[in-house]
């Protein structure tokens, strides 16, 4: 049996090397114009190197050329991740040109004697591609560089405010004071000792609320005051809100009077147990909270 197997393997290979001879020849004369010897076995191997040639041309094309951005389903890796760059740098810069707006709008209406009316808040967000928070500026962590800075500023603009503790607003007496905290008064108002406002005691988680209609200007954490909430009300009067436990509002939210802004608290360096240092301004100025509100 194998022996008749290997005679039929070599008559197979035989054929496959018989010669043949590919003639070109004149039909009127018969003269021969070319000649070619070849076989099966040469046509096999001529047609595979074709086929080899062929494939490896048109791999190369794919690789090092573009033709490659042409066939369905190719994706540039490349490509993909600028793409993905320029998307979060176009969010980054509309964030933060939204801010930039909010901020100079708010401004500008204070200094025009106004009340803000953009009800813009800006609100933490996810990262499209980690998914992790992305914490707004109201809400993210202070380093120590960071407070010192505030601090620094804070001790700044304390020397370049004008305080008259006689000072009487007009007009304010024809406005009415929603109490922010009820509670009894430790410590008065005494502008000649840096004491802009009223101490007013009271137990933990006691709602405060805003003394008059008006919009969020500020609301972040300070070093020596802690969680403070500032509103900016008509004819130039504002009101602060300091050392609260959380904060309820953000930048740009209008509030109405008697509406929680915060929760009382023992925050920031400058306190000593929990309580509410409540201020009033009027122009630049500071004035008693207690010639227009009753805290008891």
């Amino acid at each position: 049996m194998l022996m008749e197997e290997n005679k039929k393997n070599r008559k197979i290979l035989k054929k496959l090397k018989n010669k043949y001879r590919l003639v070109i020849m004149n039909d009127t004369s018969f003269e021969e114009k070319f000649s070619y010897r070849l076989s099966p076995l040469n046509i096999v191997t001529l047609v595979l190197t074709l086929a080899f040639i062929l494939m490896g041309t048109v791999a190369a094309l794919i690789v090092f050329t573009p033709l490659r951005e042409y066939i369905p389903g190719y994706t540039d890796v490349t490509l993909r991740q600028e793409l993905t760059k320029m998307v979060l740098k176009s969010d980054s810069l509309e964030e933060k040109l939204m801010q930039n707006n909010l901020y100079l709008n708010n401004i500008q209406t204070i200094l025009r004697g106004d009340t803000p009316d953009s009800d813009l808040i800006i609100e933490d967000s996810l990262h499209p591609i980690s998914g992790e928070v992305i914490k707004s500026a109201g809400t993210a962590d202070r380093s120590i560089d960071d407070s010192l800075l505030r601090e620094y500023v804070e001790r700044e603009d304390a020397y370049s405010i004008n305080v008259h503790s006689d000072f009487s607003p007009g007009g304010t007496e024809d406005l009415f004071f929603f109490t922010p905290l009820k509670g009894p008064i430790t410590n008065d108002f005494d502008p000649k000792n840096n004491h802009f406002g009223v101490d007013i005691v009271s137990p933990k988680n006691e709602t405060i609320k805003a003394c008059l209609d008006g919009t969020v200007i500020f609301a972040d954490w300070t070093v020596g005051t802690g969680y403070v909430i500032q509103l900016q009300h008509k004819d130039n009067l504002s009101s602060i809100y300091k050392h609260n436990s959380i904060l309820l509002k953000e930048v740009g939210k209008k509030v109405k009077a008697g509406e929680a802004i915060a929760i009382v608290g023992n925050s920031g360096e400058l306190t000593t147990g929990p309580h509410l240092h409540f201020e009033l301004w009027k122009d630049g100025i500071a004035i008693n909270p207690t010639k227009y509100i009753n805290f008891n």
